[in-house]
């Protein structure tokens, strides 16, 4: 038993703990939350249980199981012979802290409160509603697997354990907020992970003073790891088991968050957000031309447009093989300002795209390519090269595979092309360097973000860089400091 003081613990009087169980619960108000008046074996029972959480078969069996009881049966050691002999349930452990069952009927186990006995048995009947594991919508591949993570924790669990069957993997429970007490889990590999990270970790979970987690694994990603202001991830979501398996063996620590249908993934460079599934699931050559492809568009959503307007607008700065570059039709407004209202009408694009019906997507795509298109060339709103260069860096916005990543790369792009706009070469050269200084600032657990680029190794940023076959893969990432470095 632990050392702490219990505030209100079970006492032998069995109508004490009823009426405490009542009260805190308020059964008779909340109509899910459920109260059976028992009676097995000449003693008194009640079961508490919230309605929507508890499994009927295994209610059912436990009650079919208790009628089989006699009096004489609990004479001796009643509460040992409850859990080990005539409640048939795996899940199943004893509390003396009244406090502790109201929060554990809450979350989803059932309370069995008996007569006579000064401590009440939990049950974990418990049966979350949950849809099935389907591939998530944005990390699709068109070979590998087609399950996804889900809102429930325990299945979760359960997809990650049929990947890496390791006997040192470690999944713990940490219970975080004061009203919600959601249930969260770090999982890592022991023997691979560096302890300090885990630790760092739970400390961090520790320090947590909130009411609850309204938006789940965002909501621990600001609290644990900070750097609220900076637009790029601290962490990579992901919502592949086949990804998140990967990283455990490479020596990363995975939080879930129950109710969320993502995964963080911690520590990890500016690079983990830059790969994607597919690269692995194809030869390595194949992957390699795809990452390759994949690097372009992600540099050209952020510089593409910055670049195209200093050399536009800046004719000595451009080189006569680029000389076709620069707006025939200038439009009514100025450049800039056509670059930067195209960027506010994709995002509402993106927002409407969001909250659009899957029946009125074709007519929305329409409007979009009339607004921003056709019609918008014709009245002189943009010029043409506006419209073209924009969705060039549109596309390599959704080719990124974070879509986090994605978001704070745009703003990057917006703030380069306004210091590009107002002070010319010299915003643009200023502007590129404080962004990179920006990310090498940015060290999550103390790793840093823009490693293998800065510090600089040169074996880890072939890896980065290039799709090298597996079986040449014969180290971890040295950054996350793995206990086995070896693979």
């Amino acid at each position: 038993m632990s050392n702490k003081k219990i505030k209100n613990p079970v006492t032998i009087i069995y109508q004490d703990n009823i009426d405490f169980l009542k009260r805190e619960l308020d059964v008779d108000t909340s109509f899910d939350l459920v109260h059976l008046e028992l009676e097995y074996a000449e003693r008194q029972m009640s079961l508490f249980l919230v309605d929507g959480f508890g499994k009927d078969q295994a209610i059912t069996q436990i009650q079919r199981e208790l009628i089989r009881v006699k009096a004489e049966d609990l004479e001796d050691r009643p509460l040992d012979k409850l859990m080990k002999h005539h409640i048939p349930y795996a899940e199943i452990e004893a509390t003396d802290d009244l406090d502790n069952v109201v929060d554990q009927v809450l979350a989803g186990p059932a309370a069995l409160v008996v007569e006579g006995i000064d401590q009440i048995i939990l049950v974990d009947t418990r049966e979350y509603p949950v849809r099935g594991p389907e591939e998530p919508d944005t990390e699709k591949v068109i070979r590998g697997s087609k399950d996804g993570f889900v809102e429930t924790i325990v299945m979760n669990a359960a997809l990650m354990r049929r990947r890496v069957r390791d006997r040192t993997m470690r999944v713990e429970h940490v219970s975080v907020g004061r009203r919600s007490k959601s249930d969260l889990a770090i999982t890592y590999i022991a023997d691979i992970a560096d302890q300090e990270y885990v630790q760092k970790i739970k400390a961090g979970l520790d320090k947590i003073e909130t009411d609850g987690l309204p938006m789940g694994d965002k909501t621990i990603e600001e609290f644990i790891f900070g750097h609220n202001y900076n637009p790029y991830p601290m962490v990579r979501y992901t919502e592949r088991p086949d990804v998140a398996a990967s990283h455990l063996l490479e020596g990363h620590v995975i939080i879930m968050v129950d109710g969320s249908p993502s995964v963080m993934i911690s520590p990890t460079t500016f690079w983990h957000h830059m790969q994607h599934a597919e690269e692995y699931r194809q030869k390595p050559l194949v992957g390699l031309v795809l990452r390759i492809v994949r690097y372009l568009a992600v540099w050209a959503s952020i510089f593409l447009i910055p670049l195209w307007y200093l050399l536009a607008t800046n004719e000595q700065f451009r080189p006569e093989a680029l000389g076709f570059i620069g707006a025939e039709e200038s439009g009514t407004i100025p450049l800039y300002i056509q670059f930067l209202a195209a960027e506010v009408g994709i995002e509402m694009l993106r927002m409407a795209a969001i909250h659009t019906p899957n029946a009125l997507a074709t007519a929305l795509g329409l409007v979009a390519a009339l607004l921003i298109g056709d019609v918008a060339i014709n009245v002189g709103l943009f010029s043409p090269e506006v419209v073209l260069y924009l969705a060039v860096a549109a596309v390599g916005t959704f080719a990124t595979p974070s879509y986090e990543m994605s978001l704070a790369n745009r703003i990057i792009r917006v703030g380069l092309l306004i210091v590009t706009a107002i002070f010319g070469g010299p915003g643009f050269i200023v502007g590129t360097t404080i962004w990179l200084l920006m990310l090498v600032h940015l060290k999550p657990l103390d790793t840093p973000y823009m490693w293998p680029f800065i510090p600089f190794n040169s074996r880890a940023l072939k890896d980065v860089l290039f799709r090298v076959p597996i079986p040449t893969k014969k180290q971890r990432p040295q950054a996350i400091h793995p206990n086995d470095p070896d693979r």
